[in-house]
């Protein structure tokens, strides 16, 4: 078994809060007519900045991406939603585990297409890492 890949999930319904809505349009396919794995990767990281931001209560940007795992193809006409939650919360990090869903226009069937875990650094208007404050006061993890 191949131990970089989280074990198949038997979840049924997504988890975590809702960050972001679209549809798989056929700009995002490649040769084959499949959405590709970016398009996705990136609607993910979209969602997850949302995340992160709220949390963070300032601008974020991505600095790590792991533990992806492309579970499912998603298909032109698909409604994707990306779901996020909270694995961890450092001084100036953030790491969100995102969830894709797909909701297959054929069988109205929701399924998990693709999740991984994202990890977000809060940055100041000079861009610079800074500590992620809670109620006012900094983090001290």
């Amino acid at each position: 078994m191949n131990e970089t890949h989280a074990p198949l999930s038997t979840e049924t319904e997504p988890r975590g809060d809702l960050c972001i809505r679209t549809l798989a349009m056929p700009a995002d396919t490649n040769a084959n007519g499949d959405i590709f794995g970016g398009w996705l990767l990136s609607q993910m990281d979209i969602g997850g900045g949302v995340f992160a931001s709220k949390i963070a209560k300032s601008r974020t940007v991505t600095v790590a991406i792991d533990a992806m795992n492309f579970r499912k193809a998603v298909y032109v006409g698909d409604l994707v939603s990306v779901h996020a939650n909270l694995v961890r919360i450092g001084r100036t990090s953030i790491t969100v585990h995102l969830e894709a869903w797909s909701l297959r226009r054929e069988d109205r069937l929701s399924i998990l297409v693709t999740d991984g875990n994202f990890t977000y650094v809060s940055i100041d208007e000079q861009g610079h890492p800074q500590a992620i404050k809670r109620e006012g006061a900094p983090i001290s993890t």
